[in-house]
């Protein structure tokens, strides 16, 4: 069950900048300059243990990914490094780096952890082991994005599988709190295989975001928002035919073809970032996402690598995310460079600004002062 939104990031201000230096701090308005930082893995978790900064409390707003409302995307990250004594050991959690004004578009200092122990519902009394980020946006209508992420309950592998899926929501704090599980009606489900591959979406036009889930047999579960604080939807009908094993949302704009209902593209496998790729488009409308909308195509983007020190293994670049941050209204594109799960380099390439932030995904666990 993992993939997640391959979303988000981490670090701290001094743990920062290649192109501009440090930016300015979550309370500060003017930017600041500096001579450029080494953007080595060793040299940002050394300078991981400047303050981390509180996160800015917002009013809410409608911008995508904004867990606070402060008018700023977020970024989230599933795969934080590990250290070399934690290799085998379970995940490292989920980091959400708070979005800044431009044109910083994010500032590392102000970043969150999150992890099952923490922030995970407990099923059975259980806790869960798996913690992956899936899919963002405000499913309370509240001005604050939520995030949705996939557990692994428990399962004695007889008749229907409870519901992995869980909401932490977003607040004028940011994301905060213990998650809630999702309540998928009886109605709404089919067969007996876990639900998965969350999509958020205003898929009906009605104004509040819905949120479309598989089901077996080639079907889908489809969740009218907006949800409860309980994680009910407002309404579910059957589950809707005609639907791929993969659910994933469209590139850059969620209404594919403008007709004022957001879509849905139905997939044989996950779609990894950037990547090109065929699909089929199932569009939105009254009654909700699935009619046939011809085929749709994931266009690429090339990734251009961030800095790692020579070693013994080649590195491996993939987009993380390739959205709007810095509030120009084009695509900014987010890199992970790593190299095995204990040395890693994110990269977000602003094109407002035409600056350059880098940081390790370590930061995530370096020492706080």
């Amino acid at each position: 069950m993992r993939r997640g939104i391959a979303v988000a990031a981490a670090a701290s201000c001094a743990v920062l900048l290649t192109a501009t230096g440090c930016g300015p701090s979550a309370d500060s308005d003017s930017p600041a300059t500096g001579a450029r930082e080494s953007s080595s893995p060793a040299a940002m978790v050394n300078k991981a243990a400047a303050p981390l900064h509180p996160v800015p409390h917002g009013k809410g707003s409608r911008v995508a990914e904004d867990f606070n409302g402060d008018g700023h995307r977020d970024l989230v990250l599933n795969d934080l490094v590990k250290g070399p004594e934690d290799r085998l050991g379970d995940d490292a959690g989920i980091g959400i780096v708070y979005g800044a004004k431009p044109p910083q578009a994010l500032d590392p200092s102000v970043r969150q952890l999150l992890t099952p122990t923490r922030n995970a519902a407990r099923t059975e009394g259980v806790l869960p082991a798996a913690f992956d980020a899936e899919a963002a946006c405000d499913l309370d209508q509240d001005g604050y994005a939520d995030l949705v992420v996939t557990t692994d309950p428990p399962f004695n592998g007889t008749g229907m599988p409870p519901v992995p899926l869980q909401i932490l929501f977003g607040s004028t704090n940011g994301l905060t709190g213990k998650a809630v599980k999702l309540r998928i009606p009886d109605r709404a489900r089919f067969g007996n295989e876990w639900p998965d591959h969350p999509v958020c979406g205003d898929f009906d036009g009605d104004g509040s975001n819905d949120l479309a889930v598989t089901a077996s047999g080639g079907r889908l579960s489809f969740l009218r928002g907006p949800l409860t604080r309980a994680g009910a939807p407002r309404a579910a009908a059957g589950a809707i035919p005609g639907v791929g094993p993969v659910l994933v949302a469209p590139d850059l704009s969620p209404d594919a073809n403008g007709d004022g209902y957001d879509d849905l593209v139905s997939a044989t496998r996950p779609h990894e970032p950037g990547t090109a790729a065929r699909a089929k488009l199932l569009l939105g409308g009254p009654a909700g996402p699935g009619r046939p909308g011809g085929t749709y195509t994931f266009k690429a983007v090339k990734p251009r690598p961030g800095d790692l020190p020579a070693g013994e293994e080649a590195p491996i670049t993939g987009v993380l995310r390739h959205a709007d941050y810095d509030g120009d209204k084009k695509p900014d594109t987010v890199v992970r460079t790593h190299r095995g799960e204990t040395t890693d380099v994110i990269t977000l390439r602003s094109s407002a600004a035409q600056r350059t932030i880098t940081f390790s995904t370590a930061a995530f666990s370096a020492p706080r002062h």
